[in-house]
């Protein structure tokens, strides 16, 4: 049995309602609706008790993400207040907050400046490409003002940490990906759709190609522009190294989510899946170490399906996202309903690493 790693990185739900109507959103347009349920801010004697949990539990370095919904809902001042909070009762913690970015203003700016807050913006490319899905309830555009936000959070030093970009397959790649640099962001992240058997993607087969696309554009400038998370991550792995990622490689997750009630859940992306996929029927982080789900996600290759055991790519797709393998007939044992695009892009920049290791070997 392969022992149990504490969690060290804390989602918490600061705000369980969002400003926006992003249609793809896996908390508010999925199958599980259980934010409604939620208090629509979590209250400090909350999170106080969230902070004393993580500080029990916790063996080494800790990182507090600030969520939601949006979590600027609940006012920059609580922000603020919540980090000299978890400082206090936690100690030395990395501090992140996750944005739609529509809310920011200077004096938020000035705070997480302030607390050493890290805030990263989602955002999808372009006015056009963004404003197909990240829209206000009226539908209107959400561009412009998240534009203004990430401004103002690079007018802060070490504020701005990057973006957010979830890939839709009929934009343009690498119109996309040149829109996201204008705004000059240390990291981009691109996320999948999170989709799965019973809930397909809406670009089935489109999205390997559409990422070696961003790939090549990113792999082959002159000078580095930006990190691309995932294409780092990859490009790690193929090198025989190891990193901490959902999506792609085989090391134990060590997340947990806490909503605005206080109640602990997994990744909250798997209420995509079905209603209650991500609830934990317990009230402590060290037995949340012992469910199932959270068994599954840090036994590596003992909670793959058969057919990635016989992946030539295994050890570096890791079965893909968790989220994504859930099938009604199979649970979450199934692979990845992106293994084509895995597959796609793995081999893709396995080749290009491959090629160029080999070429500076030879002028040696």
């Amino acid at each position: 049995m392969i022992p149990a790693i504490p969690f060290n990185e804390f989602v918490v739900k600061v705000a369980s309602r969002c400003n926006l109507a992003c249609d793809y959103c896996y908390v508010y347009e999925a199958a599980d609706q259980s934010w409604r349920d939620q208090p629509r801010v979590m209250t400090d004697e909350t999170f106080a008790r969230v902070c004393a949990a993580i500080a029990a539990h916790a063996d080494g370095p800790v990182s507090l993400v600030f969520h939601g919904g949006e979590p600027l809902l609940a006012g920059a001042a609580t922000i603020e207040r919540f980090a000299a909070l978890a400082r206090d009762i936690i100690g030395p913690v990395t501090l992140r907050l996750q944005t739609n970015g529509t809310l920011i203003t200077a004096g938020f700016a000035a705070a997480c400046a302030r607390q050493g807050i890290r805030v990263a913006v989602s955002l999808d490319g372009g006015s056009a490409a963004n404003d197909k899905h990240r829209v206000r309830p009226d539908g209107g555009s959400s561009f412009s003002r998240v534009r203004d936000g990430v401004a103002l959070l690079a007018a802060e030093r070490d504020v701005f940490a990057g973006f957010l970009c979830v890939v839709d397959a009929s934009n343009d790649p690498v119109e996309t990906y040149e829109a996201l640099l204008e705004h000059r962001p240390p990291a981009v992240d691109f996320l999948l759709p999170h989709a799965n058997w019973a809930a397909p993607p809406p670009h089935p087969g489109a999205y390997g190609d559409w990422l070696v696309a961003v790939f090549e554009r990113w792999y082959r400038a002159p000078t580095r522009e930006t990190r691309v998370r995932l294409f780092d991550d990859i490009v790690t792995l193929v090198l025989g190294g190891s990193v901490a990622s959902e999506t792609v490689g085989l090391a134990p997750v060590r997340v947990a989510v806490f909503e605005t009630d206080g109640s602990i859940e997994q990744v909250d992306a798997l209420k995509t899946a079905y209603p209650g996929a991500a609830a934990l029927p317990i009230a402590s982080l060290d037995a949340a170490l012992r469910e199932p789900g959270i068994v599954a996600r840090q036994i590596g290759v003992s909670a793959l399906a058969d057919e990635c055991l016989r992946c030539p790519v295994r050890d570096v797709c890791g079965g893909g996202n968790y989220v994504h393998r859930y099938d009604p007939a199979r649970g979450f044992r199934a692979p990845s309903v992106y293994c084509a695009d895995l597959l796609r892009l793995i081999t893709h920049i396995a080749a290009a690493v491959r090629a160029d290791v080999s070429r500076l070997s030879r002028a040696r």
